[in-house]
């Protein structure tokens, strides 16, 4: 039988959504190709806004036209938060959360036999472990993704995410090193960590963030190691030193600040102020050459002022950053936020995109402008044009070059010539 994977949301989701996939194929399952009907559609949703839930539904109902005759298997955040919102998915056949992603091909197989529609959604516990999935290959992608923790104890008062995902746990180090060591061994060069709460991997173990950098950093085929989003008041001083002696980890850092005034961050329950967010961002200046750092903003959160939303944005563009996701404030039931007084409409919110947008495009182009000049090595992704190909720097800068000769998958100096907007162009050195 084929199956198609579609994957909305984060690295972790990819994550997961290939180990959902690799299952599959190892009892018997086939790949559908690109525009070949499936016999079985499995959706690994998103719910971090009621947009990305908007979209879950969309897309569900158009693989199922696309697909008319395909088991259909809705899985993921947003059946977990929302399983009655999922349920009145009529389209959905078997519908599983993000606690029993092993009950996926039990429950197909069931289906299958009976054709009866299957809810499958257990509830996270305070006890639960840590999902032992493991994946060797990644197609189509020259980067590895891997799940080293999931959920998340921090409750934000705008995030439903806890609620998805349960409380934070961690993959065992043994179980990562050898996870590690079979991509390598199938060519990856690159590993991208990834974590619902990266930060806080390894706490039920006595262990830390860097114990997991470490691991990767010292697998000799892998020749990069990048981190997902960060949470940055677990990045002390002595915690930057100690990752900075990893010469193999990327000097990327996307820290999710979401807000620049302390008075906004008080109401959305984050967990430091926009001073100590400078001194963390000083500090990986200070010990990685050529940082790049990247966030994501949230812009129109219940009662943000003129005068906050005017803090945000001076505070944005101090830190310069190189790349900012910028969104507006979406209500989520279940969360503190929803019944919070005082929200804005949606025009204010588009109004404050467009500034804060303008505002942190101007940083990512003079971030770019510092590239110029700079001999960077390019790890090659793809030919976006015959004989020209796309790749990213050790601080995912955005890099076109040309070459004779292929370069997908390879990594190769480059120097720095100009900046075209969207990306940098660069000379094979």
């Amino acid at each position: 039988m084929k199956v198609k994977v579609i994957t909305l949301g984060c690295k972790v989701n990819q994550y997961e959504s290939e180990a959902m996939l690799s299952d599959l194929l190892k009892h018997g399952f086939s790949a559908a190709e690109d525009g070949e009907p499936a016999d079985v559609v499995v959706l690994n949703s998103c719910t971090v806004t009621a947009e990305s839930d908007r979209k879950v539904r969309q897309i569900f109902r158009r693989a199922k036209k696309d697909n008319p005759d395909a088991v259909m298997v809705l899985s993921g955040c947003m059946a977990q938060a929302f399983p009655a919102d999922a349920q009145r998915l009529e389209e959905a056949d078997i519908i599983l959360g993000t606690s029993n992603r092993a009950r996926l091909l039990p429950d197909l197989l069931t289906f299958l036999s009976a054709r009866q529609r299957i809810i499958d959604i257990a509830p996270h516990t305070s006890d639960e472990k840590f999902e032992r999935l493991q994946v060797n290959k990644f197609s189509g992608r020259t980067r590895a993704f891997v799940k080293i923790e999931d959920g998340c104890n921090r409750f934000c008062s705008y995030c439903i995410i806890p609620y998805a995902r349960g409380r934070v746990r961690s993959k065992p180090l043994e179980d990562l090193q050898t996870e590690l060591q079979a991509l390598a061994d199938n060519g990856f060069q690159e590993v991208v960590l990834t974590g619902i709460n990266l930060s806080a991997y390894g706490q039920e173990f006595g262990l830390h963030l860097c114990d997991a950098i470490e691991a990767a950093c010292a697998i000799p085929g892998i020749k990069r190691v990048r981190l997902g989003s960060l949470e940055p008041e677990q990045l002390s001083e002595d915690v930057i030193q100690r990752m900075a002696k990893q010469k193999k980890l990327c000097p990327q850092f996307h820290l999710s600040l979401q807000s620049g005034c302390d008075a906004t961050l008080r109401r959305m329950n984050r967990h430091y102020t926009a001073d100590e967010y400078r001194t963390i961002v000083q500090n990986l200046r200070a010990a990685f050459e050529n940082a790049a750092i990247t966030t994501d903003i949230m812009v129109g959160f219940a009662g943000e002022t003129e005068e906050e939303f005017a803090a945000s944005l001076a505070f944005a563009e101090e830190i310069a950053f190189a790349k900012v996701h910028v969104f507006a404030y979406s209500r989520r039931p279940g969360t503190k936020a929803y019944n919070m007084g005082d929200q804005l409409t949606n025009a204010v919110k588009e109004a404050r995109s467009h500034a804060m947008i303008a505002t942190t495009s101007a940083t990512q182009q003079a971030f770019f402008n510092e590239q110029i000049g700079r001999v960077e090595e390019v790890l090659f992704e793809r030919e976006v044009q015959p004989g020209i190909y796309e790749g990213y720097s050790m601080n995912y800068t955005p890099v076109l070059a040309a070459s004779a000769a292929p370069l997908a998958g390879k990594i190769r100096k480059v120097v720095v010539v100009s900046n075209a907007g969207t990306h940098c162009v660069g000379n094979i050195v």
